[in-house]
């Protein structure tokens, strides 16, 4: 029997620690290929050279890609297929629809270093827009000293009578509601958009369910925690946009896709909202002649890396995927499936059928 075939379309080696990602794998007497996408540069190989890499494969695994998701035609080049693990969270560069049409497993990342992270990344920005951080250190280094204008915002309700501010928390899965755990010493009101988390976990942050106009129409911070799906791609577009407050901040720190990138650029530049921080974009990296760059401190930008921390971050979701990898290339369903309706069908083409 000839020795199964791992391409890892994009490979994260390593993460600002001395372990190796992928020993595991090459260890277990599989052919292993790499792909030229990283952690450091989404963009990698086309789908053509994919679909020349990926013949005859029996796992795929990696990061995020953006110079081609992983196509129906992709899969397509290996019949024999099992498994194509994600070590983040997000899996909108995989064509789920089309993996759980050919019987393939898409399994995904959500460890709580990585969840956790963007909560506390989005915290991050949320301090450094409303307090002003990097203006205040560009005035300073600039010869300057307590200028008005650099007055920060407080958040919460104060017992002097100041009411606080009003946060809206878009998807309030995972990210969502730990965003909210870590907001709650503040005392600030929390609205919360989300049609698919039940009424119970609303009540445990203490946010209060709105639809997402009103969450739009009264927050003076919008804070998006969702997947990019079909339903979600260019939720905040220029009619969303047009709905909240000229003083209001949108803070993104889930997909680049959920935000239209002209639609926040000319918000941005006709003062409709006040400021923007955003840790993904639509393309990443970012173009040298993309707008997003000319917007000064009217934008603040983060290269997709809000859940990046030394010994967290993805280190724990590349160690599942190549666990997930093993497991289905033993025949064994893995945890952390993404498209659970595909199992049956693929326990009937792949279960107890061992090729390691």
């Amino acid at each position: 029997m000839s020795s199964p075939k791992i391409f890892i379309f994009a490979p994260v080696h390593r993460m600002g620690a001395s372990w190796k990602a992928y020993d595991v794998l090459e260890a277990s007497g599989a052919e292993i290929l790499y792909g030229s996408a990283s952690w450091s540069t989404p963009q990698g190989n086309n789908e053509d050279e994919m679909i020349s890499m990926a013949k005859g494969a029996d796992a795929l695994t990696g990061g995020s890609i953006k110079s081609s998701p992983i196509t129906a035609r992709i899969m397509d080049s290996a019949p024999d297929l099992r498994i194509v693990a994600k070590c983040s969270i997000g899996v909108d560069d995989v064509d789920v629809d089309a993996a759980t049409e050919r019987g393939i497993l898409v399994t995904h990342g959500p460890t709580e270093s990585n969840w956790s992270g963007v909560a506390e990344g989005t915290i991050a920005i949320l301090l450094a827009l409303l307090k002003k951080i990097r203006e205040r250190d560009e005035n300073i280094k600039n010869g300057g000293w307590r200028d008005p204008a650099l007055q920060g915002i407080s958040l919460g309700r104060h017992q002097d009578g100041y009411a606080g501010i009003t946060i809206g928390i878009v998807g309030l899965g995972r990210i969502g509601r730990r965003f909210a755990d870590l907001l709650a010493p503040w005392r600030i009101r929390l609205l919360a958009c989300d049609p698919y988390v039940e009424e119970s976990e609303f009540i445990r942050v203490n946010a209060e369910r709105v639809d997402l106009d009103t969450l739009l129409r009264e927050s003076d911070v919008v804070s998006l925690h969702v997947v990019l799906n079909k339903e979600t791609h260019h939720l905040i577009s220029a009619g969303t946009l047009a709905r909240m407050k000229p003083t209001a901040i949108l803070i993104n720190t889930a997909r680049g896709g959920v935000v239209d990138t002209g639609a926040i650029v000319a918000a941005l530049e006709s003062g409709q909202i006040a400021a923007a921080g955003l840790d993904v974009c639509e393309q990443e990296p970012l173009h040298a002649d993309s707008p997003l760059l000319k917007l000064g401190h009217k934008v603040l930008l983060s290269p997709h890396m809000a859940s990046s921390n030394l010994d967290g971050g993805l280190k724990q979701g590349i160690l599942w995927a190549n666990r997930a990898v093993l497991e289905a290339l033993a025949g064994k369903v893995p945890e952390h499936v993404y498209n659970k309706e595909v199992i049956p069908a693929w326990l009937k083409r792949f279960g107890g059928r061992a090729i390691l």
